[in-house]
């Protein structure tokens, strides 16, 4: 799955954003992760070499099937960033002790993560009792994984009723189409192909009502965060001016799709559908309290209290403030 990263020698001065700045860069290449199906600004200056030019240092974009497989990827050392790893995931390896960071909020959303009922089953929101004892596919420690535990709270069905299989969300939608799984999780164009053949119990704005957040964020080991200050830095700038000429719309934004639209994987009506529900956070909103400035690590002892309290995770940190850094974007945002 992996190409492993071959990381040496030395780096010197580079250019970012047409200013010379010293990039304290000790890596020729490094090795960044992301998903396909799940378009998002970023991929407008992956395609066009943006990152290389402004970074200095050669990129080998890998693309996961879960966030989970992310975190490994990190332990390991082959890959140094992860572009929108879900929190769920994060809280489950930071919570093992895995020294991971959390640099910036990726992506907000609501609607493009859910768990989908067989439609042959005829249950909703009013008769989500009935799914005791039902067949679910869910990838574990992830977003969706949150989501369903916590929605199953919510209707107060017993998960330990339930056969509950760890599948990637591509796997949990097939295996719904042929009939094999009574209600299955997952996001992205999964997540469509599941729709197909079921309904959701709660909307996104319904979830987000009893505090079920979904958010990503870009997530790094702590070792590259420390030796790497500057390299990571550049990555988060260019990455927020790819975000704010998505927001700022108009002319440019229709150009980004289609370019978009391929590096993911899906068609250009496709990936508007699903970028339309996506939220991605200004620089000055992400360093506010609401986001990384101490609502993101709030948030994250939240999700461990829910994975504990469900036998997920053994235990939880005391606190996960440790667990962000906002200096690379605070950095970043003085570019």
């Amino acid at each position: 799955m992996l190409k492993k990263t071959l990381a040496s020698t030395v780096a010197a001065v580079t250019m970012l954003s047409g200013q010379a700045v010293l990039a304290d860069a000790h890596l020729e290449e490094i090795t960044v992760a992301y998903f396909l199906e799940w378009p998002m600004p970023f991929q407008f200056a992956k395609v066009n070499g943006t990152y290389e030019e402004e970074m200095g240092v050669a990129i080998n974009w890998v693309a996961f099937d879960t966030g989970t497989a992310m975190s490994a990827a990190m332990a390991s050392g082959d890959v140094q960033i992860s572009v929108s790893q879900g929190i769920p995931p994060f809280v489950v390896a930071a919570s093992a002790g895995q020294d991971i960071k959390v640099v910036d909020v990726a992506v907000s959303y609501s609607e493009n993560d859910n768990c989908v009922v067989a439609e042959a089953l005829e249950i909703d929101k009013d008769s989500a009792s009935e799914l005791a004892g039902k067949r679910v596919a869910v990838p574990i420690g992830t977003a969706a994984h949150y989501g369903f535990l916590s929605q199953m709270n919510h209707f107060g069905v017993d998960v330990g009723s339930m056969e509950v299989v760890d599948m990637a969300p591509a796997e949990g939608a097939a295996a719904l189409a042929q009939g094999s799984l009574d209600m299955a999780c997952g996001w992205g164009g999964a997540l469509r192909r599941m729709k197909e053949h079921g309904n959701v119990l709660l909307t996104g704005a319904e979830k987000e009502d009893l505090g079920i957040l979904v958010f990503d964020a870009t997530t790094v080991p702590a070792n590259f965060a420390a030796e790497e200050p500057e390299l990571l830095a550049a990555f988060l700038k260019v990455t927020a001016d790819a975000n704010a000429m998505w927001n700022a719309g108009g002319a440019d934004a229709e150009a980004m799709l289609p370019v978009i639209a391929q590096d993911a994987g899906m068609d250009v009506e496709a990936t508007k559908a699903t970028i339309d529900t996506f939220v991605f956070p200004s620089v000055e909103e992400q360093l506010s309290a609401k986001w990384l400035d101490g609502g993101a690590a709030t948030f994250m002892g939240g999700v461990a209290e829910v994975f504990v309290g469900a036998g997920s995770i053994p235990s939880a940190l005391d606190s996960y403030e440790g667990t962000v850094d906002a200096g690379p974007l605070s950095a970043a945002s003085s570019m």
